[in-house]
């Protein structure tokens, strides 16, 4: 296994449905880092993904902390909804929410960890004073909804200039990324600051190779830009 320390959350929405036992099992195998459950309202992003009933059904068969990213107006009113566990993580979007910094309370109340996404179109600058309250930020590089969309290139420096700012206040805060997430990018997206790679259907469930195979090859990648991250020329996969 090729070890790193950038994590992979697999992107639920993104499985093969028909043979959800078999990917799930895999993914446990395989000591994926989290499993990324899309919740979307039809309102916030214009598409429907899985809900509660779903996600708590699946729960059972997997030992994966849950990483979820709650793509909906309001998101505090869906914050009971869920069977979470603590070291979860819980992102709702700075763009969503009516009351940003009451909703990072009340999720770090519930004993989870707390994530903010923003999306292409939203500046880091409206998390500065919040920033030290987060632990995780999820920055995506494509707008909020369809899966499988083209990358939208501005966001790779908007990573960089994430990490900047997380350096220069000396938080512990990991960037996390989203949205074409895969062999051409995650270098890319590595260098530049980025700790959890969301896997889905271009990176992780890929129709051209198997799972097991897919996630050597995004941990190959993410080796990749995390020496040139560190400014290494010797890549060693151990």
């Amino acid at each position: 296994m090729i070890k790193s320390t950038i994590e992979i959350s697999a992107s639920i929405m993104c499985i093969n449905w028909l043979n959800v036992q078999a990917d799930l099992d895999i993914l446990i195998k395989e000591k994926i880092d989290y499993l990324h459950w899309d919740i979307i309202d039809g309102q916030f992003a214009s598409d429907f993904t899985m809900g509660s009933s779903i996600i708590n059904t699946l729960l059972p068969y997997s030992n994966i902390p849950s990483d979820y990213h709650l793509m909906v107006e309001n998101p505090s009113r869906l914050f009971d909804s869920f069977q979470t566990h603590p070291g979860d993580i819980f992102t709702i979007h700075q763009e969503s929410t009516r009351n940003l910094h009451r909703d990072i309370i009340k999720i770090r109340q519930m004993g989870l960890r707390v994530g903010v996404a923003i999306s292409p179109g939203t500046s880091i600058e409206t998390l500065r004073y919040v920033l030290e309250d987060l632990d995780i930020v999820l920055v995506m590089t494509v707008n909020p909804g369809f899966k499988g969309q083209k990358i939208i290139p501005q966001t790779i420096s908007k990573i960089n200039d994430l990490k900047q700012m997380i350096n220069k206040y000396g938080l512990t805060t990991k960037i996390q990324v989203d949205g074409s997430v895969n062999n051409q990018y995650i270098p890319d997206m590595v260098a530049a600051g980025a700790d959890i790679l969301v896997g889905g259907s271009s990176g992780l469930f890929r129709k051209d190779l198997n799972l097991p195979k897919s996630i050597e090859t995004m941990r190959i990648q993410a080796k990749i830009g995390l020496e040139r991250r560190r400014g290494h020329c010797h890549l060693d996969l151990v």
